[in-house]
């Protein structure tokens, strides 16, 4: 296994849509388990495959507690079943901002397992907003893409300063 680096906003790249994974092999399970160490070692409870810079339909996820029940979602998608909730975002791609977000509070999520079995589940509450925020990232759009432009456009520059700074003092 191994960490990979994960891409920071404004990072074109994390605007690529991510394409379908055809077909679940080894190469894709080691995505899935290099994905699950990066994502425990952030920390963070979901890492979708467009963040690392792979352009696949790739998802992680754990939202539990002891973080032992690692979810991993292969060509996920969702229905709005019901409900809209609020809650503070925040992201691995963009360090150290939360903003609050509308999200559907009730979904049926759609994918296939690291073994390549097709599963249904309803979701809700915090899992629900991670599986949207992490399909978000496979279609190319951030968390902060739902926040007013204003906003957005203050943490934009704040990266790109910090990263200035950064590339800076390693010089």
């Amino acid at each position: 296994m191994a960490l990979l680096d994960i891409l920071e906003f404004p990072d074109p790249r994390l605007r690529t849509k991510a394409k379908a994974v055809k077909n679940v092999n080894d190469g894709i399970r080691t995505l899935v388990d290099d994905m699950l160490e990066t994502m425990y070692e952030a920390p963070g409870i979901g890492l979708a495959a467009t963040q690392v810079n792979v352009h696949q339909r790739v998802v992680v996820i754990d939202v539990s507690e002891e973080k032992n029940q690692p979810l991993v979602l292969i060509n996920p998608t969702y229905e709005v079943i019901e409900g809209e909730q609020e809650y503070d975002e925040g992201c691995l791609s963009v360090p150290g901002y939360y903003e609050t977000v509308s999200r559907s509070e009730k979904i049926l999520l759609k994918a296939t397992d690291r073994d390549g079995n097709t599963f249904e589940m309803q979701c809700d509450e915090l899992l629900a907003i991670c599986v949207q925020h992490e399909i978000d990232h496979l279609n190319g759009i951030l968390f902060v893409d739902h926040i007013s432009k204003l906003k957005r456009e203050r943490i934009k520059a704040k990266l790109v300063k910090a990263h200035k700074a950064e590339l800076k003092s390693r010089r």
